[in-house]
């Protein structure tokens, strides 16, 4: 049987994971819970992807290849009786709430599991970033982070490297501007917040930072992480400089363990030797892509590397992977 979703959330993310369910026999989205109007909801998806031209509102579902999904109007976890809908598994997309607590209540409201599309603020039962640690699940999970689009983009590009000896993490992700953020100038949460996405690199915090080492434990105390938000509206990129406790390493050995980690993981992780700008990624669903260009050396241990994504694609694509990887282990149903 397929596993069956429940989208709480239908922003940018949410309407990804929705179109990119559609490409998968495997797994169902039932119900979509947002307060906005379902019409223009609908309207936004047929915009968004040519794919979903011929999509329909049929009083309360929600219509498209052959697939029916109720749509909801709710505005906070837990105002939702999953179970009634025939929902395995909620994906929380709202971007609003991270805690183990409000995801707790998606449980009590008949939820076998709750996946956080971001990183949480407080500890949940796991942090799954696929092709680095997804073979460690359990079914006793039940609030479970996919991490984010920037977290698991730099998980896959130190995993094959740690084993080299990393000193020192510095890590700066290039980020398209966010449904979070203002086209223009207006008062918001902090004062570079409050300044317009659409004319101005602006620089922000990256929550990686503080869940990095719970995936790789020898770095923990060595990581730092920031973000500059640009107006690019889709495709981002990490530029990330490592120090080693090899003095010889060199950017063609580096370059060739992230290729063979390519191979290794193609769904995941890739790499070019292309000439790329952002607007090359868009569309890309692998969660990074080594530019192989961009590594450079500097000193006797310091390496910069280069990786693009396209943060909203491929983060709906890991989500998506998140929620099979849980409806295979033995028991769920």
């Amino acid at each position: 049987m397929n596993v069956k979703l429940g989208l709480m959330g239908f922003g940018n993310i949410g309407r990804k994971i929705y179109n990119e369910s559609l490409k998968n026999k495997n797994i169902d989205v039932a119900a979509i819970c947002d307060i906005g109007d379902p019409k223009i909801l609908t309207y936004l998806l047929k915009n968004e992807f040519d794919s979903l031209k011929d999509i329909k509102l049929d009083g309360n579902y929600l219509i498209s290849h052959s697939k029916k999904t109720r749509f909801l109007t709710a505005m906070n976890p837990g105002d939702v009786p999953w179970d009634l809908f025939g929902v395995d598994i909620v994906v929380d997309a709202t971007g609003k709430f991270k805690s183990r607590e409000k995801m707790k209540l998606h449980l009590d409201a008949g939820a076998k599991k709750v996946i956080l599309s971001s990183l949480p603020k407080d500890k949940l039962d796991r942090v799954v970033i696929c092709g680095v640690n997804e073979k460690e699940v359990s079914a006793d999970d039940k609030t479970i982070s996919a991490g984010s689009s920037t977290m698991n983009a730099l998980a896959l590009l130190l995993k094959p490297l740690v084993q080299l000896g990393i000193t020192s993490v510095n890590m700066t992700t290039i980020h398209s501007y966010t449904s979070d953020q203002a086209l223009q100038d207006v008062v918001g949460t902090d004062f570079r917040k409050s300044r317009s996405a659409s004319e101005n690199i602006i620089p922000n915090s990256s929550e990686t930072q503080n869940w990095i080492s719970d995936i790789f434990p020898s770095l923990e105390g060595k990581v730092i992480c920031s973000a500059l938000n640009v107006p690019v509206q889709k495709g981002s990129m990490i530029d990330l400089t490592l120090s080693f406790s090899d003095n010889e390493i060199d950017c063609e050995k580096i370059n060739n363990i992230i290729v063979e980690a390519s191979k290794k993981y193609p769904k995941v992780i890739g790499y070019t030797e292309d000439p790329v700008v952002s607007s090359d990624i868009i569309g890309d669903p692998r969660s990074v892509v080594l530019d192989t260009r961009g590594t450079l050396k500097a000193g006797s241990n310091f390496i910069k590397i280069l990786g693009w994504y396209d943060n909203g694609h491929c983060h709906a694509n890991r989500i998506l992977d998140v929620a099979e990887i849980y409806s295979k282990l033995e028991g769920f149903k």
